[in-house]
């Protein structure tokens, strides 16, 4: 467990808050693009490579607010659980004929988000999870071997929309009883041609977790590696200006 007082000693580094880390996937491209990075997770995360507090994400945040302690950072990364409005949750269920029902934890982490006065990015994969589309990444922008869509809404700040590049195949998977092969894994699930935990940490760029749970869930470093310089690239402006 880190607190706030541990991340302000890296004057050399912009703080961030990383909420819902989970293994640290969207946190390592983070830190790469420059920032000096603290997780949240209601699970522990011993693999997590930075400093870490378990405990409610939105817990953790109300109280860093309340006691002003949110000051300590610069901007705020959230990616709360998407079972709600997963494309993939939610089209098994209604195929299954599956009742389940999870909670819709986007609202609530906006609202404080918003709160809290920093900038922010609120991430989701594709699917019904009401968040605004400012980015949408994807694994063939990076030669990544997944492709992996993930969106992105950014809170007080902006930047440009990168292009949606044209995919060069499939995704290497059994499908309807057919196999059809492609430069990309099926980093989800198992079975059914699905990657393996190695194939996963090589089409994703992550080498300190073997959790097969953990790799299914994170997103690519890459992609928080590109948002972070932006984010600090537009903060450098801002401040020359």
């Amino acid at each position: 467990m880190t607190h706030t007082a541990d991340i302000r000693r890296d004057r050399e580094r912009p703080a961030l808050l990383d909420l819902f880390c989970c293994a640290g996937g969207a946190a390592m491209g983070y830190h790469r693009a420059g920032f000096a990075v603290e997780g949240v997770d209601i699970a522990p995360r011993p693999r997590y490579p930075f400093p870490f507090r378990q405990g409610d994400a939105l817990t953790v945040l109300a109280a860093l607010i309340e006691s002003g302690e949110i000051a300590a950072y610069s901007a705020i990364h959230a990616s709360p659980p998407c079972q709600h409005g997963c494309a993939l949750t939610v089209g098994t269920n209604q195929a299954m004929g599956w009742g389940g029902t999870h909670k819709d934890l986007v609202a609530p982490t906006r609202e404080l988000l918003d709160a809290s006065g920093l900038p922010y990015v609120i991430e989701q994969p594709n699917g019904k999870a009401d968040v605004r589309k400012d980015i949408t990444l994807c694994g063939e922008m990076f030669g990544l071997g997944v492709l992996r869509h993930r969106n992105f809404e950014l809170g007080g700040w902006s930047t440009a929309k990168p292009e949606h590049l044209k995919h060069r195949g499939r995704v290497r998977s059994w499908r309807h009883g057919k196999y059809h092969d492609g430069p990309y894994v099926a980093a989800y699930g198992k079975g059914g041609g699905k990657a393996s935990v190695p194939e996963m940490q090589q089409a994703m760029g992550i080498d300190w977790t073997d959790v097969h749970e953990e790799l299914t869930e994170a997103i690519p470093p890459a992609y928080s590696e590109w948002i972070g310089t932006r984010f600090l690239t537009r903060a450098l402006l801002e401040v020359a200006a």
